[in-house]
């Protein structure tokens, strides 16, 4: 049987990710004086990270991308 290779490989190690994402939460909580869990906070991450990026915003104004 030969080896499979995907382009995709092993993926990394998410443990730091998922340590700072909740540190972020409690930073948030600990700033606005409200709980939000990281699953709340994602999504508004991910607009912030795409309003951010002037390549993605320019390339959204053409019909090709919508």
């Amino acid at each position: 049987m030969s080896k499979v290779s995907l382009k995709i490989g092993p993926l990394p190690d998410r443990t730091p990710l998922a340590a700072d994402l909740e540190a972020y939460s409690r930073i948030h909580a600990a700033t606005y004086g409200a709980e939000a869990s990281v699953a709340m906070l994602v999504p508004l991450m991910l607009e912030a990270f795409l309003s951010s990026d002037p390549g993605f915003r320019k390339a959204m104004k053409t019909q090709t991308y919508r």
